[in-house]
């Protein structure tokens, strides 16, 4: 079994290259010719034109994993990191990507035999989410069928509306329906109890896009619904999550993505070897200076040094709330 992130990392990528799909490197965080974004937040940015049908490539299939940032606009996780065990503020996305090639049958084989046969979850624990439909996009029964085709369990595909598993890039252009894999990791994997929105022993693992509707206007504040004629697929798996999963932690912090850091800090403090795990308080000014460590590192990788403007604002705001929780720990200077 995987259990090293860089091993989860190199077995995704691999995975998809045997089955035709083009390992494309991480793009800047800095989205290139998109004003409509200060960093990149996920797999897909780097594809916009392509799923637009804008741009082609040489290549049908993709597969990456995306150096991403959420600190602004619409997905915004600053605030989150330190009191949450799995949100961050830089993570790596890896995905899996079709333009206008393979589709829904081929996309959810692919994620039930990387998580089933390459990585060994048990099917039992896997927990599913589908679009319950509504006024203007139908139920997505056709997804709902071939989980049960490649081996889910019926009782555990639950349908959600359209804040929860429905995508869409805009008012208008391509969207279409989601599905996400949730691995639990509690006592009782059958428990009927499932909360899309917060299910404490779970961890959300994959999420699978089908871009299959162009929506468009009509009238003022009027859209119809038309299919495209060649759907294709965005996914995305948190690097953190998944390692969490299969190195058996709880915590994204306790795995080897973020221990070293934790314990660098720890050394530094000269405090006791129990002291992320002692008192709560403390352990949140760890964990947010090992995510915040990480994101200005690779922030200012990418050319986005500390400043008063727009993306530098961003790494300046990090490091402040990094070195006010360095304070909080005992760090002086």
């Amino acid at each position: 079994m995987y259990k090293t992130s860089d091993e989860l990392r190199s077995s995704f990528r691999n995975f998809f290259v045997a089955r035709g799909h083009t390992a494309v490197p991480s793009s800047s965080l800095i989205p290139a010719g998109d004003p409509t974004l200060m960093f990149a937040n996920s797999g897909m940015v780097q594809f916009k034109d392509l799923f637009l049908g804008l741009e082609k490539r040489a290549y049908v299939r993709a597969t990456t994993a995306q150096k991403s940032m959420r600190v602004s606009g619409k997905h915004n996780d600053f605030e989150n990191v330190g009191p949450s065990p799995r949100h961050h503020t830089f993570f790596e996305m890896l995905g899996n990507f079709s333009f206008g090639d393979y589709f829904k049958k081929e996309a959810i084989q692919f994620a039930w035999d990387l998580l089933v046969h390459e990585w060994g979850l048990e099917p039992e624990r896997l927990w599913f989410t589908v679009f319950a439909g509504d006024d203007e996009a139908p139920i997505d029964q056709e997804a709902i069928d071939l989980w049960k085709a490649v081996g889910a369990d019926p009782t555990h595909i639950l349908k959600f509306g359209r804040k929860d598993n429905f995508w869409q890039m805009g008012e208008t252009g391509p969207q279409g329906p989601c599905s996400e894999i949730h691995y639990y990791r509690g006592e009782h994997p059958q428990d009927p109890q499932f909360n899309r929105a917060e299910y404490v022993n779970g961890a959300g693992d994959e999420n699978l896009v089908f871009m299959q509707f162009n929506r468009y206007l009509v009238g003022e504040n009027q859209y119809a619904f038309e299919p495209l004629p060649k759907p294709s697929v965005d996914t995305g798996m948190g690097l953190e999550r998944i390692a969490a999963i299969m190195q058996g932690k709880l915590s994204n912090y306790e795995t080897d993505l973020f221990t070293p850091i934790i314990e660098t800090t720890r050394k530094l403090l000269n405090a006791p070897a129990d002291d992320y795990f002692n008192v709560e308080k403390r352990g949140i000014s760890y964990r947010v200076i090992a995510d915040h460590a990480r994101a200005v590192t690779f922030l200012i990788a990418d050319g986005v040094n500390p400043s008063n403007e727009k993306r530098g604002y961003v790494t300046r705001l990090i490091l402040r709330r990094a070195a006010r929780h360095g304070k909080l720990l005992g760090f002086t200077g």
